[in-house]
């Protein structure tokens, strides 16, 4: 099995809130990813870089917000997430890292 350099490009780093800690219970993990990422991207990226069985890939993308900093406005960049369900018995641990 030969790892593809592309795939460290695709995901770009786990997500770790509460949220998506509520979420592992039901076998699911979530990923930011690249803006431009498909979603079978995204499954062949999980599956490689894992070692495990992707059974579904869903995608949102979290607009920027307009921020106040300083009195300057600024605005926070779009985040395109990924929400990766496993096949049963399958599991990552995200806080281990790659």
């Amino acid at each position: 099995m030969s790892l593809d350099p592309r795939h460290y490009d695709v995901i770009v780093s786990p997500v770790i809130t509460e949220k998506a800690t509520a979420l592992s219970e039901q076998n699911k993990v979530v990923f930011k990813v690249r803006p431009d990422a498909t979603k079978p991207q995204i499954k062949e990226a999980v599956e490689k870089l894992f070692d495990v069985k992707v059974k579904s890939v869903n995608t949102l993308v979290t607009k920027g917000k307009v921020k106040l900093f300083r009195g300057t406005r600024g605005q926070r960049s779009d985040v395109k997430k990924a929400v990766v369900t496993l096949e049963e018995g399958q599991t990552i641990d995200v806080t281990t890292g790659l």
